[in-house]
């Protein structure tokens, strides 16, 4: 089972940062940003694929 597809990934332009912020609410604090939005969705779901899988392997709970 892929649990990434679990967990609800933003993409978001920042006025602050006048770039796309990507986040993972609930799963990990940060993300990426980048002046792509596409690219910047594509590094968060090889982030939030990487921190599921060191999560399964540290044995802590996440989503079904």
């Amino acid at each position: 089972m892929n649990h990434s597809r679990c967990y609800v990934k933003v993409v978001e332009w920042s006025e602050t940062d006048s770039c796309y912020v990507g986040s993972c609410p609930g799963l990990l604090y940060g993300g990426c940003h980048g002046d792509d939005q596409k690219d910047v969705y594509d590094e968060l779901c090889q982030i939030v694929d990487a921190t599921v899988e060191l999560y399964l392997k540290d044995g802590k709970k996440i989503l079904p």
